[in-house]
């Protein structure tokens, strides 16, 4: 069996961390078997030297390897990538056409970014897993295929499979074996050794000389969070390399192609005592006033229409008055003195005057567009506000289905699919 020293010699691995010794050492025994392999961890890790190390050291090294992007292959057409297609499937379907798994007969596929792919198709790929069986797009035939799989994924699959975004069964079917390439922010004495091989790289590339960092520079290498992994580490090397002509690179140089490093997604840690109005974005905490406010509105309407069906106008009266109080906030002894009053902010109208002495006593007319308006405000929906937004967001960006999706917060194949559901 092949050493993990011969075997980053082979595929020019550098790093001694143990993590990533043990993925190493992982891939290597599995790699004369037929087990599924997932590999796992942040993009830009390395994922796809593992499928590439178990395909070389297996008996299928001769065969073909093919490494397919799940996540690039829109959702109307990956069925066809996979599994091929029959003449006259669908429109476009010119001729027939073998897909990935006819190809790679007796060989191994990658499958990056399985955790994308739409839920029909994973029935599919979970038939080939466990009887080698797939059937061509507009074909009745079965077909046969021995192809190995090894999948790699970024997202967190037990979330995945919570939300009904990918199932269960096909989960366990491709994590026979399960090997995790740790982050580079783990790898703390790999850092450095990975920034000197790709400053050498580069150097011979654009045929200049290589650069060096100084030991303050080292240190702030060592202490940056890389949210990008490797990936980010060889592009900061790469950009380094070009455009500095000092070919000794100080901390405060080095600092000035590190992107801010505060921007994380990590959870942020809040000071004891620290007040919500010290927080910046005031927007968040406007949302929650208004929706609060909606909710207060809509029991008002509604107890007032239930109060109203029993005729009982003086408990009308009074529970009238106690959310108008609560809905505008006019307990001055609970408000306290130096927070924003926020119908100022809203421009909200004084609430109405009720006197006591009217009584309001409506007609059936007025009760019945009462529960006509209140039925209304009930039958808005998610659907309609998410409509409602793509339509906005697409306006914004002149059609541009890219620039759209990064707007609002989704993957550009999630817009293409919701484009086609609602008919946009």
């Amino acid at each position: 069996m092949e050493s993990i020293q011969s075997t980053k010699q082979r595929f020019e691995l550098i790093g001694n961390d143990i993590k990533l010794n043990r993925a190493l050492e992982k891939a290597i025994q599995v790699a004369p078997t037929d087990i599924s392999v997932l590999v796992t961890g942040e993009s830009g890790v390395g994922k796809e030297a593992i499928p590439k190390i178990i395909h070389s050291l297996s008996h299928r090294k001769h065969a073909k390897y093919i490494a397919v992007n799940c996540g690039a292959i829109p959702e109307g057409t990956i069925d066809s990538e996979l599994f091929g297609h029959e003449k006259g499937a669908f429109t476009g379907a010119t001729q027939t056409r073998s897909g990935y798994f006819e190809v790679a007969d007796g060989g191994t596929i990658f499958l990056d970014e399985v955790g994308e792919l739409p839920l029909t198709t994973q029935v599919r790929l979970l038939r080939v897993l466990e009887n080698g069986e797939f059937l061509k797009v507009g074909s009745s035939q079965v077909q046969k295929t021995d192809v190995r799989i090894v999948a790699a994924t970024n997202i967190n699959m037990f979330e995945a499979i919570k939300k009904e975004k990918f199932r269960e069964d096909l989960y366990y079917r491709l994590s026979t074996v399960e090997i995790n390439i740790p982050p580079l922010r783990e790898r703390q004495e790999d850092i450095h050794l990975l920034f000197r091989k790709f400053a050498s790289d580069f150097g011979q590339k654009y045929k200049m000389p290589t650069i060096r960092l100084d030991e303050q520079a080292v240190q702030l290498l060592l202490k940056y969070r890389w949210p990008g992994n490797i990936r980010q580490l060889r592009n900061i090397a790469e950009q380094v390399s070009v455009l500095e002509e000092n070919r000794n690179i100080t901390a405060s140089t080095l600092h000035s192609y590190l992107p801010n490093s505060s921007n994380t997604n990590l959870p942020a840690v809040v000071e004891p005592g620290k007040k919500e109005s010290d927080f910046s974005n005031e927007r968040e905490i406007l949302y929650k006033v208004l929706f609060d406010m909606k909710g207060d509105l809509n029991d008002l309407k509604k107890l007032t229409l239930e109060l109203l069906k029993n005729n009982d106008t003086e408990k009308v009266q009074e529970e009238n008055e106690n959310l108008i109080r609560k809905i505008y906030g006019k307990k001055d002894e609970e408000a306290p003195q130096h927070e924003t009053n926020v119908t100022e902010v809203l421009h909200l109208p004084e609430p109405p005057v009720i006197e006591a002495t009217t009584p309001i006593v409506p007609t059936p007319e007025d009760r019945y567009h009462f529960a006509e308006e209140i039925q209304e405000e009930e039958t808005l929906s998610l659907q309609e506000k998410e409509i409602e937004l793509i339509k906005k967001s697409l306006e914004r960006n002149k059609g541009k289905r890219k620039a759209a999706a990064t707007e609002l917060g989704i993957s550009e194949r999630t817009l293409y699919r919701k484009i086609k559901q609602y008919d946009l």
